[in-house]
């Protein structure tokens, strides 16, 4: 699967997040968590990708499945907008 420079900005990012969880990103790029892992594998310097796995390595937040609340989302007011998504704003 090809994927452009934009969308593998915005997977990063993604991935970087503590509260988007992998489900996210397979539902609007329709990457799997091991296909995440190779990208940023791919993309990152040696040591920040071990820094990104570090954190994420049994982090809830990152799988749905493991998360704690069943609705809703928490978005911080100083969060900035989101830009090139897949998926349109609901």
């Amino acid at each position: 699967m090809k994927i452009d420079a934009i969308a593998t900005d915005r997977i990063i990012e993604m991935a970087w997040e503590d509260r988007t969880t992998f489900e996210a990103i397979l539902f609007q790029f329709g990457l799997k968590e091991q296909e995440v892992i190779d990208l940023m594998r791919r993309e990152m310097k040696p040591k920040s990708f071990r820094m990104w796995r570090k954190r994420v390595q049994g982090r809830k937040t990152k799988h749905e499945k493991l998360r704690v609340f069943e609705k809703g989302r928490f978005k911080c007011t100083r969060q900035r907008s989101i830009s090139n998504n897949g998926i349109s704003k609901r």
